[in-house]
């Protein structure tokens, strides 16, 4: 039974679900980093919020997890990289908490166009200052979206609702999509001149970080009013502070900081300015929506294999696990195959899928087969680090699809580029379930690939296979399966055949010193 910590206070629906699925579940919160560190290494699993750090100590004393599953949208808390090395899946739970956030993001905007902090603090204090407190309207100004995801796209609908006319700033919006959400896409400079009132939905990389620096907010429409309640690190928080002190800025409203927890900020006591403790995904139904999928995200990848919302690896649905499990197989066998077979340094590896296996969904069959090849170079590689490792190691690799069917109803098809030329091995699924080898370096073999196998190139000639036979039954070894291929009539042969026990050095130089043998290897699936 897979075993999961939850580390960070969480709804009581998250430990009811992991339990629902056959998961066990300890929770235990407001460990240090020391604790943590002595007790992660028995779980397969890790919940966690905003307070525990999964850092890279804590990950290479965590021995057996394979997931670390995020309440919420941010991962700044995890090291993605040393968790992709280690092999570990990272998930996070972008949608549960996209309403609220968005809602805050709105809720805000509100509170600087009618200056509402202000008037309420100013009324308690039993002032009356009716004429002072002079807001804007929100119905016909524009709004500048910077980042049309999933929250930018929710506070878009909304600000529709407001009448309000909204332009958007993302590399990654199609046009279609900008029409499907209402938005006209332009590009930030565009945007900076043209916003009334500007509301970031970004996450903080090294493209977006100071997204609003000194330089843009400079270029913005005199009396802008700007809202973040992405990251902190996406505004240059001085130069906001300056552009609020000359009035170029009419007025910000930050849910979110460079440091947290804020204690200490340029920006606190400007006039015109409005923060929250990083509020944008507390409310109710927020915490109990983060909490539940967290747990159906986790329990299905620990169950079944889905991968959803993962930010290291191809998302895998739980309906899609079970058709594409025998292909992951076949894909993880055939690049074993090649790996085992290949020396050399390695230019490019191609994945080919023909017919049934060229319409699934591509990405976990590719990472399949990097793990398989590169297992047979390490053994510390799965199909979460696998393209990590090879794009260390400098290796092109390519997808193919042909979606006509060949020889085969299904087919893959993995090929390697080295110094000596490419090499190509080929499979199928037998009954759509069973790993088949059909072809090996273009010569035509059917062969399971399992257990300890023997691997011979010899010339094609009578009384080859009697030889072979007596050399094996004389050094004690029971042959359990016999695939046999060839070129031409004479010419050269291939031969795959599974043993009972490892394969010695002594049987390979004896099979080795046999009349008309080329190649001899152990290969190992």
């Amino acid at each position: 039974m897979p075993k999961v910590l939850i580390s960070d206070k969480m709804d009581p629906k998250a430990a009811e679900i992991f339990r629902q699925r056959g998961v066990e579940v300890d929770e235990i919160t407001g460990k240090t980093p020391a604790e943590l560190i002595a007790m992660v290494g028995e779980y397969d699993g890790l919940a966690i919020r905003s307070s525990t750090k999964v850092t890279k100590e804590v990950l290479a004393a965590a021995t057996n997890l394979k997931v670390v599953g995020r309440a919420g949208i941010g991962v700044d808390n995890v090291d993605i990289p040393s968790a992709s090395a280690k092999g570990v899946v990272v998930m996070n739970t972008p949608f549960g908490n996209s309403i609220t956030t968005a809602e805050h993001a709105i809720a805000l905007m509100f509170a600087l166009a009618r200056q509402l902090p202000e008037a309420d603090a100013s009324t308690q204090a039993g002032k009356w200052e009716k004429n002072r407190f002079m807001g804007v309207e929100l119905t016909s100004k524009t709004l500048g979206l910077i980042g049309a995801g999933n929250i930018g796209s929710i506070v878009a609908d909304r600000a529709h609702g407001l009448k309000m006319k909204v332009v958007a700033f993302d590399p990654f919006l199609s046009p279609e999509r900008a029409i499907e959400i209402g938005v006209e896409k332009v590009e930030l400079d565009d945007l900076l001149a043209r916003a009334d009132f500007i509301t970031l939905h970004t996450p903080l990389t090294d493209q977006t970080r100071n997204i609003l620096s000194a330089e843009n907010l400079a270029k913005t429409k005199k009396g802008v009013r700007i809202i973040n309640c992405a990251r902190g690190g996406l505004i240059d928080e001085v130069a906001l502070k300056a552009g609020l002190d000359s009035g170029h800025i009419g007025g910000a409203a930050l849910d979110v900081f460079v440091e947290e927890p804020a204690k200490a900020s340029p920006l606190f006591g400007t006039p015109n300015f409005v923060s929250t403790p990083h509020l944008g995904a507390s409310t109710s139904e927020a915490q109990v929506n983060v909490a539940i999928q967290v747990a159906e995200q986790m329990a299905d990848f620990l169950v079944s294999g889905g991968v959803t919302n993962a930010l290291n690896m191809p998302s895998l649905s739980a309906e899609e696990a079970p058709r594409l499990k025998p292909y992951m197989a076949l894909a993880e066998k055939l690049g074993s195959l090649v790996g085992q077979l290949t020396h050399g340094a390695i230019g490019r590896i191609s994945i080919h899928s023909e017919g049934a296996a060229a319409e699934l969904n591509q990405k976990p069959i590719v990472s399949a087969v990097l793990a398989g090849f590169l297992r047979t170079q390490t053994d510390t590689v799965n199909m979460v680090n696998a393209p990590v490792l090879a794009k260390e190691r400098g290796m092109e690799v390519r997808e193919v699809r042909t979606e006509r069917e060949g020889d085969y109803h299904t087919l893959l098809r993995v090929s390697v580029k080295t110094d000596a030329g490419e090499r190509s091995v080929a499979g199928t699924l037998f009954g759509d379930q069973a790993p088949r080898l059909v072809e090996l370096f273009g010569i035509k073999v059917e062969a399971d690939l399992a257990g300890h196998m023997l691997y011979v190139v010899n010339d094609d000639a009578p009384g080859f296979i009697g030889r072979i036979g007596t050399t094996l039954g004389e050094a004690g070894v029971n042959i359990g399966t016999f695939h046999l291929g060839r070129r031409d009539a004479g010419g050269e042969a291939v031969l795959l055949l599974s043993v009972d026990e490892p394969v010695t050095a002594e049987l390979i130089a004896n099979v080795r010193a046999l009349p008309g043998v080329r190649t001899v290897m152990a290969l190992r699936f």
